[in-house]
């Protein structure tokens, strides 16, 4: 059975009332999930000995361990938000200087994401050139597992290398986002292999079963779109705050005609940031009464959730643009499925 997954072109807009300018991003890796007949067990042997082992301390150090660690470590979380992947995500928010999100499925951690300044990541820091990236531990182009008697590879572009290596570690997968135009290490997702598996973040080749994330009813569905939008929120403005602009409020209006282009293009089957039937940012705004000084866009589909949307938009010259605008003042957020829009206003 072979499924492919196409990515879409991810387009960044920077507009005002007077002027726009359009910036095309290249287009996203393209997923792909082959089922294969040939044993893959010599695969995950020959990349045995890249395993990290997890450290003693530091957040990296609560993969796999009782969600009560976390507490005894982090408090209470200021919220919990749930996620596509069967487990709920703990947040912590350190203003636009620290976030971090932790990952919980039956009082286990399963999974950790964290961005910002002064967080313990051992053995990486974040903010790191590559240089020492590649010397905490070893980067293969391949990351091969076996788990509940099905086996598993994936295989990593060379886009892939560039922004999001990844390298395994105690029964983990520690994603490296990276800032390509900086050189640096953006920020750090683990999660446990069947999480990553649920996940698919890579092209994928596998023997048995591919493993699936449970279904979200529609109810569900909404919610973990609302949790989405939040975060983005949250880990724009720590990107902000990475080089020193202000962080940005959010706009429920704005959010709402974010949301709505998200669902149109989902529905409709198309993506581009002029509508059929709205038409351009200018149009959607004006059309929902939403006063601005200046305004902006980015817009992403099919990324697996709202780390990678933004991480990805980070690593655009026209959405990097938008997200780094000192002239923005205010953030709406619209997530519909795996469609995302960011409508960025300036007051």
């Amino acid at each position: 059975m072979r499924l492919i997954i196409k990515s879409i072109l991810v387009i960044a807009i920077i507009a005002s009332t007077y002027t726009v300018f359009i910036r095309f991003a290249e287009e996203p890796p393209v997923r792909n999930e082959e089922e294969e007949k040939q044993d893959l067990k010599l695969a995950s042997e020959e990349h045995e000995d890249r395993e990290l082992s997890l450290p003693d301390e530091g957040l990296l150090s609560l993969m796999g361990q009782p969600a009560g660690k976390v507490k005894e470590q982090l408090g209470e979380p200021e919220r919990t938000d749930p996620s596509q992947y069967d487990y709920d995500w703990w947040i912590y928010s350190g203003g636009n200087k620290q976030y971090i999100q932790i990952g919980v499925l039956d009082e286990k951690v399963v999974s950790v994401y964290a961005i910002g300044d002064g967080i313990n990541m051992k053995p990486y820091k974040l903010g790191d050139p590559l240089s020492a990236v590649y010397r905490a531990a070893p980067i293969s182009p391949s990351l091969s597992m076996e788990l509940e008697g099905n086996s598993y590879r994936f295989e990593l572009s060379e886009e892939d290398m560039n922004t999001r290596p990844a390298v395994q570690a105690d029964g983990a997968v520690i994603q490296l986002y990276i800032d390509q135009y900086k050189g640096t290490l953006s920020s750090i997702r683990a999660v446990d292999k069947e999480t990553f598996v649920k996940q698919r973040p890579y092209e994928v080749v596998y023997r048995g079963e591919l493993i699936e994330a449970g279904k979200a009813d529609s109810e569900k569905a909404e919610e973990i779109e609302r949790a989405q939008e939040r975060q983005i929120l949250d880990i724009t403005n720590v990107i902000r705050g990475r080089f020193a602009l202000e962080p940005l409020e959010w706009d429920e209006k704005t959010a709402e005609t974010a949301y709505s282009h998200s669902k149109e293009m989902a529905l409709k089957k198309y993506f581009a940031h002029d509508s059929p039937v709205h038409g351009s940012l200018a149009d959607r705004l004006e059309r929902d009464s939403i006063p601005y000084r200046t305004a902006g866009e980015n817009i992403a589909a099919h990324y697996s959730d709202s780390i990678s949307s933004v991480e990805g938009w980070l690593n655009s010259e026209g959405h990097r643009k938008a997200l780094l605008n000192k002239e923005f003042t205010h953030l709406g957020v619209g997530v519909y499925k795996d469609y995302y829009t960011q409508d960025f206003i300036g007051k």
